[in-house]
């Protein structure tokens, strides 16, 4: 019997126990962990990112967006955050609070933390992160990258001991100093990698750093520093003996200033690029760093090497596997050194145009803050911008200077010139390249050329980029079939003509081809479908192509980008094409293409991007059942302007719930816009210009977070209506040309983005209200052909008409290249960063038609960033001409003509240097015009006809001398050469 107990509770303790085992090996996250994060949702939660987060008892947090857990503990690892706070569309953040890091307790296994992008500031000691340094022990990565952090952080991340990883890049760092500051960081001795770019750094921070004995990478880009910087007075030496990578780009230093690298001899990777570098630069400075094997001195000013020493001796840095000698004052004296570098495997040596390269992590940067609206920080001009800085090099067309390279994989030479050498020059490089770049390397004033000889010797090339050359004859498909492991082939932009046509033999690597802006004729060719079976994108456009679309693209699987644009195509567009479903963009513009519309745009599975303005589309796009399609989920933009569609607006495209952009301008719609547009509530540009609708604007349309507005060219009526207020995304609001009435209501002054308001030739009356000067984002304001009165607003002086804003729609970068293979890593690096060549990842431009310079011109894509310019002509204003608007430095075009102003033209527009076009005729202006205007040297056109002006003209021997006769018509009383009237005295009229 005692043994039959001891059997049973033996048994009873092991289902207990098996039963525990079930419990505790669940599936789910832990509960205290699920409800912390829940705490967290609402403090990170911009655009609904976590709606995956829900307050649901047993949900499992582990298979939450941005969440990841240990697959055997369930505890949470990783939390990324990053860019999921609440922002206006300036891109300030509307909550601005502190971070309370006590919330990130209860993950007590959290190795990854992402919080960039957030707008995270204050004073973070009392809630800072030293008090988790106990509970997150295996914290190894911290990002808190484009936040408003300062010093006072810096403690207690001081004592997060695990660090490894450290992103503190782009906040506010020693704008208020703390007294110790970034020596705190020294306790770090487990962190491997720092970034601080684009900070305000002060010029000790080296010394700083010093103790960080682990650090492999450090980022102290865009910080201003240089200087006595590197100038160690106490004779210490950096002791960053494991230091690998070194980024000290868009900074100030000088040649002087680079001797402190001598003692960072692990150092792999230098960027010294965007500096003050210049003239000829004493590379025994970098003599010491035997294991450098990366150097990037683009963006400089150097126009030499100094390489020998007292002795003679001659130094080179023959370890070298990469090397970035883009946008300097080199010129071809220089290849004698680099052919002695007999590792190279990667030679950057781009001549005039985009200065400095692309870091991949400012890349990412720009695309997340793309979607941000780009906040206005050190981020503006963070990836590409214009300088003057240019090599000199003369690139023999067989490459000879680089002969002897035999390691060299990637040559990037854009923008330099090419040059023909003795016919005699036999010899054949000893490099095989896996990458090459020569875009822009021949000018249109010589004659066409054929492409480099040696070219004909590589049969390892994996992406050619020859673009905006003027090579001609036939498209070089030889390329293709020497280099069977090609991926991307770029020839746009050159002379190639004749019909296009391919070897039938398999060439299955091919995922990229660009021959567009050509002279190629004929059909498409059937054959690209079967040669290029993995072909991803193709570009055609802007040739002289005819025929039908090929029908065998249909059945390309991975073709995701087609673009057959600005051709002679004709036909339907064949309904295979649009439902096969790899599209994603799909641009047809420009072509001859005709048929119904609605079954291409309803049958676009999967496709993004649908261009198909500009052909012969017809018939109405009504009366369509669009329940059983599934495409209007995927369609973000549509442009079907520029056809011949007609009929009502089809109200089945407000189902298109994820649009954001949608034209159907200068088409034949009629009838009022539907209600059912206000259901796009994704929507930020909408182009129904030059139709012939009517009605009023629907007042659901204030729900949106729309940014641009053509409504202009038909015959919409009632007064500005009520439907754009307080809409602060509002960048354009274009409603020129219709008949609208009333006055400009005060609630305009709600529109805070707003850059462009175009309201010409409508019906309004009233004053020009004041409420126009507190909307700082204005740049173009066109009033005229309306019936305002009274007097010009004072303060309008006080807009500061910025360029550059936000007025245009945003094109991101859509990179035409593939992931990189084992063999051509190092290859496939370099092209990322120093990527020049690049797709728009949208084709829609906004086109602002404005009065300046005595004409109406259209001003489209970038040039509107630099347009700025005042029209209130063709009204009934009075009064003076308010010499406040002396204030406006910026503008480029100011017209008040066909008015009733009185007075004098105000001296003070001698102020406004960038002006182009002041127009003040048909006024009743009177006085003389103020000599002081001859200090406007950017004028070039200037018109006071038809005024009571008098006395003489301004010196014809500055810019006034350009002007004729008819810039000072219907004025008696002025005299000057000009005029052929003497300023004399004797003839003179008498004054009463």
């Amino acid at each position: 019997m005692k043994w039959k107990w001891l059997r049973f509770i033996r048994m009873a303790v092991m289902l207990l126990v098996l039963e525990g085992c079930r419990w505790c090996t669940t599936d789910a996250c832990l509960e205290h962990e699920r409800i912390a994060l829940l705490h967290l949702k609402p403090f990170f939660n911009y655009g609904n990112q976590l709606q995956s987060w829900v307050e649901v008892k047993g949900s499992d947090c582990c298979k939450w967006e941005r969440v990841e857990c240990n697959t055997t503990t369930r505890r949470l690892i990783q939390l990324s955050l990053n860019y999921t706070r609440w922002y206006d569309n300036m891109g300030y953040y509307m909550d601005n609070r502190n971070l309370n890091a006590s919330m990130f307790l209860p993950f007590e296994e959290l190795k990854s933390l992402y919080l960039s992008g957030n707008a995270i500031g204050g004073n973070l000691e009392n809630e800072g992160f030293g008090k988790l340094s106990s509970t997150l022990s295996n914290l190894e990565i911290l990002d808190l990258r484009e936040n408003y952090l300062n010093d006072s952080i810096l403690l207690s991340l001081s004592e997060l001991s695990s660090l490894r990883y450290l992103d503190l890049s782009y906040n506010r760092f020693e704008r208020s100093s703390h007294p110790r500051g970034f020596q705190w960081l020294s306790r770090l001795t487990k962190l491997e990698t720092l970034y601080l770019s684009g900070n305000s750094l002060k010029n000790s921070i080296l010394l700083h750093m010093r103790n960080l004995s682990s650090l492999k990478t450090l980022s102290l880009r865009r910080n201003q520093l240089g200087g006595k910087l590197l100038h160690i007075q106490d004779g210490t030496e950096m002791r960053l003996t494991n230091l690998e990578e070194l980024d000290l780009s868009f900074n100030l230093f000088r040649n002087n200033t680079i001797s402190f690298l001598q003692g960072l001899s692990s150092l792999k990777s230098l960027t010294l690029s965007d500096n003050h570098l210049q003239g000829s630069l004493d590379i025994e400075r970098l003599s010491n760093l035997t294991n450098l094997k990366k150097l990037d001195l683009s963006g400089n000013q150097i126009e030499s090497f100094q390489s020998f020493k007292d002795g003679g001796r001659k130094l080179e840095l023959t370890h070298l596997e990469e090397l970035n000698l883009d946008y300097n004052h080199f010129n071809t004296s220089v290849f004698a050194s680099l052919n002695k570098l007999s590792n190279l495997k990667s030679l950057s040596i781009s001549g005039n145009g985009l200065k400095g390269s692309i870091d991949m992590k400012d890349l990412e940067a720009f695309i997340n803050l793309r979607e941000l609206d780009m906040r206005n920080n050190e981020l503006k001009d963070l990836v590409i911008h214009q300088d003057i800085s240019r090599n000199h090099f003369q690139i023999p067309l067989s490459f000879a200077p680089f002969a002897n390279l035999s390691n060299l994989k990637v040559l990037l030479g854009d923008e330099n010139k090419m040059v023909m050498e003795p016919s005699f020059y036999t010899s054949v490089p000893k490099f095989q390249l896996a990458i090459i770049s020569l875009s822009k390397c021949i000018t249109s004033q010589q004659p066409n050329l054929e492409l480099p000889t040696f070219l004909y010797y590589q049969y390892d090339l994996r992406c050619v980029d020859l673009s905006h050359n003027n090579f001609s004859g036939t498209v070089p498909t030889w390329l293709l079939e020497n280099n069977t492991k090609l991926e991307d082939l770029i020839l746009k932009g050159n002379s190639f003509t004749g019909p296009l046509s391919f070897s039938s033999a398999l060439i299955s690597d091919v995922s990229s081809i660009d021959i567009s802006e050509n002279k190629l004729q004929g059909q498409i060719p059937t054959g690209i479908c079967s040669t290029f079976p993995h072909l991803w994108r193709l570009f055609l456009s802007k040739n002289a192509f005819e025929g039908n679309i090929p029908l065998c693209l249909s059945g390309m699987k991975y073709l995701s980008f087609l673009d057959l644009s600005n051709n002679q195509l004709y036909g339907k567009v064949p309904e295979e094409l649009i439902k096969k479903g790899s599209l994603t963009i799909l641009r047809l513009s420009n072509n001859k293409l005709s048929g119904n519309v609605v079954p291409v745009v309803l049958n676009a599975n999967g496709v993004q991007n649908l261009y198909l303005d500009g052909n012969k589309f017809s018939g109405e796009m009504t009366n369509v059942d669009v329940s059983t399609f599934e495409s209007l989920n995927s369609l973000r933009e549509i442009d079907l302007s520029n056809n011949k569609l007609h009929g009502k607006l089809p109200r089945w495209i407000g189902n298109a719930s994820f649009l954001e952009r949608l034209a159907l301008s200068n088409n034949g719609f009629e009838g009022s816009i539907p209600m059912e547009f206000c259901n796009l509530d994704r929507l930020e540009c909408l182009d129904l210009s030059g139709n012939n609708l009517f009605g009023s604007i629907p007042s659901c349309f204030n729900t949106l977070n729309i940014k641009h507005v053509h409504l202009h060219g038909s015959r919409l009526s009632g007064p500005l209506p009520i439907a754009f207020y307080n809409i602060s995304s509002l960048v354009t609001l274009n409603l020129r040309g219709n008949n609208l009435t009333g006055s400009i209501p005060k609630w305009i002054g709600t529109l805070s983005s707003l850059s462009i308001l175009l309201l010409k030739e409508n019906h309004f009356h009233g004053k020009v209200p004041t409420q126009l000067c507190k909307l700082h984002s204005l740049s173009i304001i066109d009033l005229s052909q309306n019936m305002f009165s009274g007097p010009i607003p004072s303060c309008l002086g006080n807009l500061s008409l910025p360029m550059q804003g936000k007025k245009i729609l945003e094109i991101g970068l859509y990179l035409p290249f593939t992931e990189e293979d084992e063999s051509t890593s190092i290859a496939m690096r370099t092209l990322e960063r120093d990527i020049t060549l690049y797709y728009p990842d949208s084709y829609l431009e906004e086109v602002i038609e404005f009065t300046t310079k005595g004409g109406f011109y259209s001003n489209k894509g970038d040039i509107l960033l630099y347009m700025t310019g005042i029209d209130l002509s063709c009204n009934n204003l009075t009064g003076h001409i308010p010499p406040e608007l002396g204030n406006l430095s910026e503008i480029h075009s100011l017209n008040l003509p066909h008015n009733k102003l009185t007075g004098v033209i105000p001296s003070s527009f001698s102020k406004l240097q960038h002006i182009e076009s002041l127009d003040l005729s048909y006024n009743n202006l009177s006085g003389e015009i103020p000599n002081q205007l001859v200090e406007l040297n950017s004028l070039d056109v200037f018109s006071v006809a038809y005024n009571n002006l008098s006395g003489s003209i301004p010196e014809p021997k500055s810019q006034f001398g350009s002007f004729i006769e008819n810039s000072y018509e219907g004025n008696p009383f002025l005299c000057g050469p000009i005029l052929h009237k003497s300023c004399s005295k004797t003839d003179s009229p008498s004054t009463i």
